[in-house]
């Protein structure tokens, strides 16, 4: 039984971005992580009523840590600048935020310049605030924007002379470059039919989280029989399981203790079951849980031992 394990960076009010961000990426490799991760916020809408709220539930509040967000790809451009060894996830980036031509070549050039430790963790987005501040469609055509960026991306990622055609965006046959130094790995977020399908058809693996252990070992289950209906090696579809902290990592009496909340060593034996289901990475949102950076160093030693010795 064994799984890789990350953790997020610290990208939010909380910290000194000038000084973190660099100080965390050296540290958790320091200390034997295997990744380090990277969200996207655009903005705080300061009306979150109706569909303007977190994740488009009606009036539900946004957490007041996304006022600050530094950009994902800067934030990994960094960490990437002091490291060696981490792969860099984005978990997730909202693909149809961007520019696709753009996108896939700062994907790639960050990729090229770490020498192949990217992650491409992607979505289609949900906040109809962020769709109407930055994106090039609107949100009712995310998914589609979502499968643009992808076949974009396939040709950009591509040889050369790149040439493709969406409709609305096209290269007449150029050269494009730099290129991945590896196949960069996809991995798409979502929990519906429509997403499992995507993945299934078109990724490399799935990226979920707020879902138990069980369900995701289910889940994961479903992709891969899509994907061999699909006519892929369904061992192919790999899975990243995002562990959104939400609470202190303090001990929690069983019988009261919802998945993935407690001390580090019950975090561990959740993530031993993702193990055993066939989930080979997680990484943690430690950051956003702990009072200050001291505790966060501390902690980032703590959980990584306290994984280790339940998960190889």
């Amino acid at each position: 039984m064994t799984i890789k394990l990350g953790v997020s960076l610290p990208q939010t009010t909380d910290y000194d971005l000038a000084t973190d961000i660099t100080d965390a990426a050296r540290t958790a490799e320091k200390i034997g992580y295997d990744s380090v991760w990277a969200f996207e916020r655009v903005l705080l809408p300061h009306d979150q009523s109706g569909a303007h709220g977190l994740y488009g539930v009606p009036d539900l509040p946004w957490p007041a840590l996304y006022g600050i967000v530094s950009d994902p790809l800067i934030t990994l451009a960094m960490a990437a600048a002091v490291t060696s060894r981490v792969e860099l996830g984005t978990g997730v980036l909202v693909a149809p935020l961007h520019l696709p031509v753009k996108l896939a070549k700062t994907l790639a050039s960050l990729d090229h310049s770490s020498r192949g430790r990217v992650i491409a963790g992607l979505g289609s987005g949900w906040s109809v605030d962020e769709f109407a501040a930055t994106a090039p469609r609107p949100i009712a055509e995310r998914g589609a924007a979502l499968d643009e960026f992808l076949d974009v991306a396939a040709a950009v990622w591509g040889p050369n002379p790149v040439a493709v055609n969406t409709g609305r965006y096209r290269i007449d046959p150029a050269d494009v470059n730099p290129k991945p130094a590896r196949p960069m790995p996809v991995y798409l977020a979502g929990s519906n039919r429509t997403a499992f399908r995507r993945i299934a058809r078109r990724a490399d693996g799935w990226l979920p989280t707020g879902i138990s252990s069980a369900e995701t070992v289910a889940g994961l289950a479903q992709i891969r029989q899509l994907a061999e209906e699909e006519g892929r090696d369904p061992a192919q579809i790999r899975c990243v399981y995002q562990i959104g902290l939400v609470a202190p990592l303090v001990e929690v009496p069983e019988g009261d203790r919802k998945p993935f909340t407690g001390s580090a060593g019950q975090l561990a034996a959740d993530i031993a079951e993702l193990a055993e289901g066939g989930v080979d990475h997680v990484y943690a949102t430690l950051p956003y849980v702990v009072r200050d950076r001291n505790e966060y160093y501390d902690r980032l030693a703590e959980f990584h031992a306290s994984v280790r010795e339940t998960v190889a």
